[in-house]
């Protein structure tokens, strides 16, 4: 992938918003060689950048017409929305993409990318799925949507961002749904670990040593998770290795080793409920994704 350089400079990119992933995104592109102009609402933020070479609008607009690419950054759609709400900062966007990379949900994705459009802009939605320090690096992936040659116009600017950029199609809400399910993933995850440590640490184990454990079983969980998607994508949930009844049992005996330690039992109450719904329902011979049948239910 080409970068600029002092003879040949790369593309003039503006990034809204300089928390700790803007500022990344922002160093990034900085590192490829690009033209960067930054803006946000703390100035002292930009300080760092502008000593590596960024130029630091003096307003929103101008932060906008500085560069035919806007990549935002900010909390959330609800701030890009706020930030956004002036007619000064409307008459701005025509001519320019907006790549989208705040949290936010597949219907507030469509809507930026309806607005957008409303006001002569394009839109690409995607969102970041890697810490700030990797950002600029292989390790760092990141998933887009949207107008199939508004992408490649800027695919080697987004390709400064991360090692992967996944392409998802023209759908305006499609990378917000696969994060969102994600996110969904890694919560379930955290407060699983968190649950494990919790017992570790009340039985004298250490969690270091339990966080290690878990590492070394991590290509089995990988696969089981691509064994699941597989399983649920095709409804295919008879022969199953181990079955919803056996671990519904071993997750009341998960709720039971909480009372008997005198610790939090709210997440194994929580997965043994649904698990014992699941074998209610007579899906107990089941795999374990079977227990989306349940979950259906109560969407």
């Amino acid at each position: 992938m080409m970068t600029g350089t002092k003879n040949n400079p790369g593309e003039k990119v503006t990034v809204i918003g300089l928390g700790t992933m803007g500022s990344a995104l922002a160093n990034a592109l900085l590192a490829k060689g690009h033209q960067v102009t930054v803006w946000n609402r703390n100035t002292a933020k930009a300080a760092p950048l502008a000593e590596k070479g960024a130029v630091l609008a003096t307003g929103i607009a101008a932060a906008i017409e500085a560069s035919p690419l806007v990549v935002i950054c900010v909390s959330d759609y609800k701030t890009t929305d706020k930030i956004f709400a002036s007619e000064d900062i409307t008459r701005s966007l025509r001519g320019r993409t907006l790549v989208q990379l705040s949290t936010g949900t597949p219907k507030q994705a469509r809507e930026l990318d309806a607005w957008a459009k409303l006001h002569g802009a394009d839109c690409l939605n995607g969102d970041i799925l890697a810490w700030p320090r990797q950002i600029g690096t292989d390790e760092a992936s990141i998933t887009v949507c949207g107008d199939s040659e508004i992408f490649k116009q800027h695919e080697t600017a987004l390709g400064s961002l991360a090692g992967t950029v996944n392409y998802l199609g023209g759908e305006a809400g499609a990378s917000a749904v696969l994060f969102s399910a994600v996110m969904a993933y890694l919560a379930g995850n955290w407060i699983g670990f968190v649950h494990g440590a919790l017992i570790c640490e009340k039985e004298g184990f250490r969690a270091d040593e339990f966080g290690s454990l878990i590492h070394s079983i991590s290509p089995i969980l990988a696969n089981e998770s691509k064994h699941m998607g597989e399983v649920i994508q095709h409804n295919r949930f008879s022969d199953p290795e181990s079955t919803i009844n056996t671990t519904g049992h071993d997750l009341h005996l998960l709720v039971q080793q909480a009372e008997e330690a005198g610790i939090s039992k709210e997440l194994p109450v929580f997965a043994a409920n649904i698990f014992q719904r699941a074998i209610d329902a007579g899906y107990g011979g089941e795999e374990h994704a079977a227990i989306i049948k349940v979950m259906r239910q109560t969407a």
